[in-house]
């Protein structure tokens, strides 16, 4: 379990919060708004009422005492960049801020940001492989470099096994899971056979990945 702060309750903030809820962590929600912070007190630990840009504000939550510090401010660059950088002052351990733009991440970087998220760029990116590729079922990034993603058996492998198609070493990527309908089959063995009924759950570079389903 883990002890939250969000500041901003707009929709990103508030599904957030719901989230780190339902993974068992305690969270504080935080809004200037009273509608919103309403909208969450019974999901939430806590909630409160302030503006985030108060010194005095932030000094009075202790924000050393929390594990997760995210700035959820959507609507206000300045407010979010006082904010992060008033939390980093205070000693928050880390600080997740959302950006809208790649010229916010530079200065909230510099304020004191541990990572940046940009929500509406990477749930456009995730859709965008999930819908305009017939061959990716789902996409996770893990890096700039590196994503997990579900793919379609490629129609060479069918009939083979991961040992003949030696998979890792030509392809240069890493078979997690396989998966028919519901029923996910974790860290295949080297004997498995490829099913035309079923997808496969990997990891790899963007560009292995790509070459593979062409």
């Amino acid at each position: 379990m883990k002890s939250v702060l969000i500041i901003g309750l707009g929709r990103f903030g508030k599904y957030m919060a719901e989230n780190m809820m339902a993974l068992g962590n305690e969270v504080l929600a935080i809004d200037k708004r009273e509608e919103r912070v309403n909208e969450v007190l019974e999901t939430v630990t806590n909630a409160q009422i302030g503006d985030a840009t108060s010194e005095a504000f932030i000094a009075s939550l202790g924000v050393r005492n929390f594990d997760i510090c995210v700035v959820a401010i959507g609507d206000n660059f300045q407010s979010s960049l006082e904010t992060t950088s008033l939390l980093k002052d205070y000693g928050a351990s880390f600080v997740l801020a959302r950006a809208n733009r790649d010229v916010h991440a530079k200065f909230l970087l510099r304020n004191g940001a541990d990572r940046i998220v940009y929500p509406e760029k990477e749930m456009a990116e995730r859709l965008a492989m999930k819908y305009g590729t017939n061959n990716i079922f789902d996409y996770v990034e893990l890096t700039h470099d590196y994503s997990i993603y579900e793919i379609a058996v490629p129609e060479g492998w069918v009939g083979k096994s991961i040992l003949e198609k030696r998979v890792r070493t030509k392809y240069h990527i890493s078979i997690l899971a396989t998966k028919q309908g519901e029923d996910l089959r974790p860290l295949p063995p080297a004997d498995h056979i490829f099913s035309r009924a079923e997808t496969l759950i990997i990891v790899g570079h963007h560009k292995d990945v790509r070459a593979l389903i062409r």
